[in-house]
């Protein structure tokens, strides 16, 4: 019977490994709690212990530095003439944590370079940001994919090309010149 095991260090390495495959092979919305438990010998519930909701598993499996609904939550929750701030301000927070900013560059390795990756990536991004952001707002998807693109293209040009003056910008002063920019996006 898969159920509870000794060595929970162990299990929750196990059902990160399964994840892992049951994503690479499923894709995003194909992947289910049930497949990924039944490939690490585990029951579900054990899956949602360590992880809570699919999309937790996913992040943990790729090692995102943050859940697509923190995101989710910084673009809705609050004023709406506000959310160019609010998204620059979770990124910068984001990508200047060493911790993070790791993450972010090992995921731009893998999504450059692997379309399996790509693709996964490309699903759970629809199902998990841009879908619920889309409908939350009353916006076309177009707008919200195209505020995403100004994300990760300023991450791009100032943390990994390292481009000045923009690299070494103070946070304020990137929020004053992108924010706006952002907010154009999410203004119907």
């Amino acid at each position: 019977m898969a159920g509870r095991r000794p060595g929970q260090t162990q299990t929750r390495a196990d059902i990160l490994a399964a994840a892992r495959n049951q994503f690479g092979q499923r894709g995003y919305n194909g992947a289910t709690i049930r497949g990924i438990a039944a490939e690490a010998g585990v029951n579900p519930a054990l899956v949602h212990h360590f992880f809570g909701s699919k999309e937790q598993v996913f992040a943990a499996a790729l090692n995102l530095p943050m859940t697509p609904s923190s995101i989710v939550d910084a673009i809705t929750q609050g004023p709406r003439d506000q959310i160019g701030e609010r998204i620059i301000r979770l990124f910068l927070g984001v990508w200047s944590a060493p911790d993070s900013r790791q993450t972010f560059f090992a995921l731009v390795r893998s999504v450059t370079s692997n379309e399996q990756i790509a693709s996964l990536m490309r699903q759970f991004l629809e199902h998990t940001v841009i879908g619920p952001v889309s409908a939350a707002l009353d916006l076309p998807p177009l707008r919200v994919t195209g505020a995403a693109s100004q994300g990760i293209g300023l991450a791009m040009v100032r943390y990994v090309i390292r481009v000045e003056p923009l690299a070494s910008a103070t946070d304020d002063e990137v929020v004053e010149l992108v924010a706006p920019v952002l907010q154009h996006y999410f203004t119907p």
